[in-house]
């Protein structure tokens, strides 16, 4: 088939006001594969199903596949770069490896599509899968961060999109599909609002109210944003970000579900070697001082032409 003609999984959907993302793992069994690979054809339409009540929802759904699961599941070979979660870190500062095989990241303006959409996969999927994490994803003011700053600003748009984000010919039998990483972040909300407006930019490397990028002359090296730039030959990398916050007030937790999608996991590990190692090691991101990441996953997300396939 000609890459031209592959459609991919709504990655580049716009940030809604609500999400919901959902990680299990696959038990063991025929029935089970069986269960998963008739959802995957069936996803698209399941989608419009719901999706059609409320049209101007924005609903979507995205489906990933960790490393453990993909051959039992599609067979031989894998995408090139899919391997299990890599932890990146030590002591007190470390991006964990948690379980999960399936990842839904399930996108809408309303909560209640995104609740309808899951509890009908969910029924599809039955007992084929144990729910191991699930987060409901709330939009925060004007695009920011439960810590108050904006969040995704250099996210790429137009025709970068799909250059950082699809695969393309260097795999073409997955071509059009994306990687994604997630991870669970706890925040200090104590500590951080304990430090000034000042303090809290230059950890970030940006103003807080305006969403400017410090001066080169004034930006710490060991700021996130700093921190989480890259260059090859010459030109800035990007990962797509759609990071939600989330949270219990009641409970005490205050977080950030980040979720980034790119052409290969590569350029999001460095960024991760660069938050939890540092750049130099022990330059590390001072962000990390107020913030906990409690899970992390790496899946592939083929494309929807692959899905449909499944049920052929």
């Amino acid at each position: 088939m000609n890459v031209s003609e592959i459609e991919p999984q709504a990655v580049d959907t716009p940030i809604t006001r609500s999400a919901l993302f959902i990680v299990a793992t696959l038990k063991p069994g025929s029935d089970n594969r069986d269960s998963v690979r008739s959802l995957c054809g069936d996803i698209a339409a399941l989608v419009r199903s719901v999706g059609k009540r409320v049209p101007a929802g924005n609903l979507s759904c995205v489906m990933g596949f960790g490393a453990s699961v993909w051959e039992a599941l599609f067979g031989a070979p894998r995408p090139a770069s899919l391997h299990p979660f890599r932890e990146i870190g030590s002591g007190g500062r470390v991006a964990v490896a948690t379980p999960g095989d399936i990842l839904l990241h399930i996108r809408a303006e309303h909560m209640d599509l995104c609740f309808e959409l899951a509890s009908q996969i969910m029924t599809r999927l039955g007992s084929a899968v144990t729910v191991v994490d699930e987060v409901q994803g709330f939009r925060y003011f004007d695009m920011r961060s439960i810590i108050g700053f904006v969040d995704g600003t250099e996210n790429p748009s137009g025709r970068e999109l799909g250059k950082f984000t699809l695969v393309g010919d260097e795999d073409a039998p997955f071509a059009g599909g994306s990687y994604v990483l997630v991870q669970k972040y706890l925040h200090d909300m104590a500590g951080w609002n304990g430090l000034s407006t000042t303090e809290q930019e230059h950890i970030i490397g940006r103003t807080k109210l305006s969403d400017i990028e410090l001066d080169a002359s004034v930006k710490p090296s060991c700021s996130h944003s700093s921190l989480t730039t890259l260059e090859k030959d010459g030109q800035e990398v990007k990962i797509l970000r759609d990071n939600m916050p989330f949270g219990r007030p009641g409970a005490g937790e205050f977080g950030t579900y980040f979720i980034g999608y790119a052409r290969s996991p590569e350029p999001i590990e460095e960024m991760l070697e660069n938050m939890f190692i540092g750049r130099p090691p022990g330059n590390y991101d001072r962000l990390l001082d107020y913030s906990r990441a409690v899970t992390g996953g790496l899946f592939f997300v083929p494309s929807a032409t692959f899905l449909e396939s499944c049920a052929q």
